[in-house]
C-alpha cells in the first residue's frame, strides 16, 4: 500500500485513489513536476496575487516583491502551460498583456494562498524554535558542553 492509500484510509476512505492512479509519492509521479510548479517559490506568490484580480505584468511583478522579471516571465510561463494561468494580449497600443487564474488556478492558488497565509502565522514560533535549536547547538559544540 502507497503512503498515500494508506493516509486516505486513514482519513475515511480511499478518496478516489485507485490502483495505478497518480502517487504523489511515488518517483516518477507526473504529479511532483505539477507539486513543484504550484509551489515554488515564485508560483506561490503569483498565485496568491491572482487570486485577488487580474494584473498586467508590470503591475504583478511591483506586487511580488523581489521577483526579477526574467523569473516572472518563467514562472508566468510555466503556470500557463500548466493550464493554472491564462495569458491574454489585448490588440491595443501599446501591446497590453494580463493574467488571470483559470478555473484549476483558482483552486490551486486558494491551496497555495492558505499555505502561505500559515506561513505568516508561523513566524514568531518558527523564529523562537530556531533560536532554542541554535542555541542547543552552540551549547553541544562549545567546548565546555563537550
Amino acid at each position: 500500500m502507497t503512503v498515500s492509500a494508506e493516509m486516505a484510509e486513514l482519513l475515511g476512505g480511499n478518496g478516489g485513489i485507485a490502483q495505478g492512479s497518480p502517487d504523489v509519492n511515488r518517483a516518477m509521479c507526473p504529479s511532483r513536476g505539477i507539486l513543484e510548479h504550484v509551489t515554488s517559490r515564485w508560483a506561490v506568490l503569483v498565485l496568491a496575487a491572482l487570486l485577488a484580480r487580474t494584473y498586467r505584468f508590470s503591475e504583478l511583478r511591483r506586487t511580488v516583491g523581489g521577483v526579477s522579471e526574467k523569473m516572472l516571465a518563467q514562472t508566468l510561463q510555466t503556470l500557463e502551460r500548466d493550464g493554472f494561468v491564462l495569458r491574454e494580449a489585448k490588440a491595443v497600443v501599446p501591446p497590453h498583456v494580463e493574467y488571470s487564474l483559470t478555473a484549476s488556478g483558482r483552486e490551486a492558488a486558494q491551496q497555495v494562498f492558505d499555505l502561505a497565509r500559515w506561513s505568516e502565522r508561523q513566524v514568531s514560533g518558527v523564529e523562537e524554535a530556531r533560536a532554542a535549536y541554535d542555541e542547543r547547538r552552540r551549547d553541544r559544540e562549545s567546548p565546555s558542553g563537550v
